[in-house]
């Protein structure tokens, strides 16, 4: 573990475990930056005026910035607070059998399977009769999805369980007899509130598993939420270290960002019209500018390397991955790629290329999204990960640190 970058490594970790939804993300993030000196912009005050080295946070979504307006180009780093996971239903008090449960619903593209059999949290928000919102996380493990036995399906070693969205993913959450209104009330518990107060709620479970560092000479990191709670960190890390740029943190990226605080949305234009007053200013340092979109890669699985393009081994600690797709589902093109190679090269730090089998279906991120809104050159880039979308995923622990330096770099320029 000599090689590795402790202390950083421990920083990310403490980031992880302080984010088990997006509303703790952005949370911790604005605490990271007003401990650094940025000023918290309220984006519906008539007088907001740009400052220096601010942010605007907006529910799941930050936007913060340093050093920029007059007529400097935009560098800018673009990642997500949201991962795939189970999430509350508005009534979902369910029980059966002599077990109280909770009804659940998938958010993004989970797999399934892999929150089976796992301690799980409860963490999110919840809005009160009064219009406050109080943020809300368990202090340990209230639910679990039970694996069904083996001796129940004699197959599933050699199957697989097929895990219904709706039938089988109703949570254990006590013993009794279920009632409306036994989850309200236990929000407003965790809450401090009267029962009545509790209007709604956007909750989500979470693996109250900690991050670690596995393997044989701790050469792993293992956490929920790597995927895209990693390429938050190092964003925000890289912009403290370089001392400017934009970073946009964005909420629903896992379902297509098309929100009010989503990628799609006007938040970062909003930003740059205080930033950049005069329309024809803002317009040139956008053209002039551009944005790193980090989102995690897939790394080379050892047991399925079928399902890797073959000419593009993505090795773990091999340094940030720079992904291309011809029909744009990443944004990357040669001159927004070269970029980034001049940045990871003045940075010292290794890169590589993914490309995706031609026959399996690309993933995409904010990239295409923000290239698009803003006319921006975009690189699509991201630290190489296995079990992306698990309840538990796993990148080696050498690759957080350089993806961190290479978009210093990159802000740098």
């Amino acid at each position: 573990m000599a090689d590795l970058d402790t202390e950083r490594l421990t920083d990310l970790r403490a980031f992880l475990d302080a984010s088990p939804s997006p509303f703790h993300a952005v949370a911790e993030a604005a605490g990271r930056l007003e401990a650094a000196g940025f000023v918290a912009v309220d984006e519906t005050a008539a007088d907001a005026a740009a400052v220096e080295r601010g942010y605007v946070a907006r529910d799941g979504s930050i936007v913060a910035w340093a050093g920029l307006g007059g007529d400097l180009p935009v560098r800018m780093i673009g990642a997500h607070t949201d991962s795939p996971n189970l999430r509350v239903k508005p009534r979902p008090d369910l029980g059966r059998d002599g077990y109280r449960q909770l009804a659940l619903e998938p958010y993004g593209g989970l797999l399934l399977n892999s929150w089976l059999g796992r301690d799980l949290g409860l963490a999110g928000r919840i809005a009160l009769r009064d219009a406050s919102i109080v943020p809300i996380r368990s202090a340990g493990a209230v639910l679990h999805l039970p694996q069904l036995a083996i001796h129940l399906d004699r197959e599933v070693s050699s199957k697989g369980l097929l895990v219904d969205p709706q039938r089988h993913t109703p949570a254990v959450f006590g013993t009794g007899v279920a009632a409306a209104g036994d989850f309200a009330a236990w929000l407003a518990s965790e809450a401090g509130v009267a029962p009545g107060d509790v209007v709604a709620w956007d909750v989500m479970t979470f693996d109250t598993t900690p991050a670690g560092l596995v393997g044989a000479d701790d050469e792993f990191l293992a956490s929920g939420r790597l995927d895209n709670l990693c390429s938050s960190w190092a964003a925000l890390g890289a912009m403290l270290g370089a001392g400017r740029g934009l970073v946009a943190l964005w909420d629903h990226e896992e379902i297509g960002s098309a929100t009010n605080r989503g990628a799609g949305s006007p938040l970062v234009d909003a930003v740059l019209e205080r930033l950049y007053p005069d329309p024809v200013a803002r317009r040139r340092a956008v053209a002039r500018g551009v944005c790193a979109s980090s989102d995690m890669a897939h790394a080379t699985h050892p047991n399925y390397p079928e399902r890797h393009e073959p000419g593009h081994t993505i090795t773990p600690g091999g340094g940030p991955v720079i992904k291309t797709n011809v029909n744009q589902r990443y944004a990357t093109d040669a001159r927004s790629a070269q970029v980034f190679v001049a940045a990871c090269e003045a940075a010292g730090v290794p890169y590589q290329w993914y490309a995706h089998r031609a026959d399996i279906p690309c993933g995409s991120t904010i990239g295409p999204i923000t290239a698009a809104r803003l006319g921006m050159s975009v690189v699509d880039v991201g630290a190489p990960m296995l079990a992306m979308h698990s309840a538990r995923e796993l990148m080696a622990a050498a690759d957080a640190p350089l993806l961190e330096r290479s978009l210093t770099a990159f802000l740098r320029g």
